[in-house]
């Protein structure tokens, strides 16, 4: 089995907390392993990985995927040890930035969208997303290319929260016409929004094409209300993107979102034009 294929991934090097964790486990692995007595070679054999992959792992320079703490738990017998880091080596996986921005979005109470280039990251489907990843010209290998569908798949836990927090998305017409990945992934990713929208939490608005200006058009709002009351916004297309908590410019936030939202299709209307999609197919 080639490094390329072996089952693993390299933590990002400015990633303290990954690389901590990394550490921790890597050196479980290594006293276990050598508890039992069982050299590299044996270990790899019986775990049906390289050895090149154990060392890399146990120097905590590499990623180890779920199945191999699975085989090295049954192996060296660690009493669920190994089991127990799983959670954390999970989360490792995936790159920082998306870690941070899925830990923001966990905390929030509610959360109101507008996307209006592609379909937001929150309701794409698995083939939705690879096929964007694709096209980004970034010539990732497989083993990536899963890894980045992955990790935005895994922001999707925010759908089964308890207490749901209130989600409002408000798309332009235009992402849903583009087939991104063919006819059948389109459908797919059209059927996908339609159960999304008939969740309780879940309010989805559509942008006509025909709708004129709105304060959109300068590029992504993003808004997320907590429960302690703060909140946090960010927009393309004021204060240079970046993130934001200050009172009066949230406020500018939430009166262009909600002016959006004015602007957009009833959620009812919404609903039927995706249908209408999906019938012109």
């Amino acid at each position: 089995m080639s490094e390329e294929e072996e089952p693993g991934w390299e933590v990002e090097p400015d990633d303290e907390w990954g690389l901590a964790v990394l550490a921790t486990v890597g050196r479980q692995l290594k006293l276990r392993r050598e508890a039992v007595g069982m050299r590299v070679a044996d270990f790899a054999k019986a775990i049906g990985y390289g050895e090149d992959l154990v060392y890399k792992v146990e120097s905590g320079k590499r990623i180890p995927r779920p199945e191999y703490l699975d085989k090295a738990e049954e192996v060296l017998g660690a009493g669920g040890l190994l089991a127990a880091m799983k959670e954390d080596v999970e989360k490792v996986q995936y790159p920082k930035k998306v870690r941070d921005l899925a830990e923001v979005e966990g905390k929030a109470v509610e959360l109101g969208v507008y996307v209006g280039l592609s379909i937001h990251g929150l309701l794409q489907t698995p083939e939705h997303a690879e096929a964007l990843f694709e096209v980004s010209q970034s010539a990732y290998s497989e083993a990536e290319l899963k890894r980045l569908v992955a990790a935005r798949m895994a922001r999707k836990a925010i759908f089964k929260r308890s207490p749901a927090p209130a989600l409002s998305f408000v798309q332009e017409e235009v992402t849903l016409r583009r087939q991104v990945g063919g006819t059948m992934v389109w459908r797919q990713q059209l059927e996908h929004l339609l159960d999304v929208a008939q969740l309780r939490n879940v309010t989805l608005q559509v942008m006509p094409t025909d709708s004129g200006a709105h304060p959109g058009l300068s590029g992504k709002i993003e808004v997320l209300k907590f429960g302690d009351g703060t909140a946090v916004g960010r927009s393309d297309g004021a204060f240079n993107g970046r993130p934001t908590s200050d009172p009066k410019q949230l406020r500018i936030l939430e009166l262009r979102y909600s002016t959006i939202r004015a602007q957009a299709l009833s959620p009812r209307e919404s609903l039927a034009l995706i249908e209408h999609l999906l019938g012109e197919t």
